[in-house]
């Protein structure tokens, strides 16, 4: 036995409906289910639960030089997407880093939520993505 595949990720939020809502317009998330506690939505191949918090919380975490980091990398296909999407998250107002190039292959590029839960966005797809869903 082994594990499988991340079927479910979970995001603090402070307001589900304004959390679902900036996903949905802002990440093309596919809303699936919604009350006063949580929200469902559906990205990235992946299940995500906006839950609601005291506002206090995000997914960040501290490493031991003190800088924040991101729990979460989306991949996209190729350079030209990640700069297009890095264009259009500027474009719509939502907090981005610059594109860098971190010394592996690739380029990377970090986004925040409107609950400050920061995620990181790289240009490259894994092998086994690009093979199961058949993209050359």
């Amino acid at each position: 036995m082994s594990l499988m595949r991340v079927g479910t990720t979970y995001i603090p939020v402070s307001d589900v409906t304004k959390a679902s809502d900036w996903y949905v317009e802002n990440l093309k998330a596919e809303l699936n289910y919604k009350d006063e506690k949580k929200a469902i939505l559906n990205l990235a191949n992946q299940s995500f639960f906006l839950v609601k918090t005291d506002g206090q919380e995000t997914a960040n975490f501290t490493d031991e030089d003190g800088q924040e980091r991101f729990s979460l990398t989306f991949e996209v296909d190729g350079l030209e997407q990640l700069k297009s999407l890095h264009k259009n998250f500027q474009q719509n107002g939502i907090r981005v880093g610059e594109i860098e190039d971190r010394g592996h292959a690739g380029n990377n590029f970090v986004f925040y939520d409107l609950d400050g839960n920061k995620f990181d966005v790289w240009s490259e797809l894994s092998p086994e993505f690009k093979e199961k869903y058949q993209i050359t």
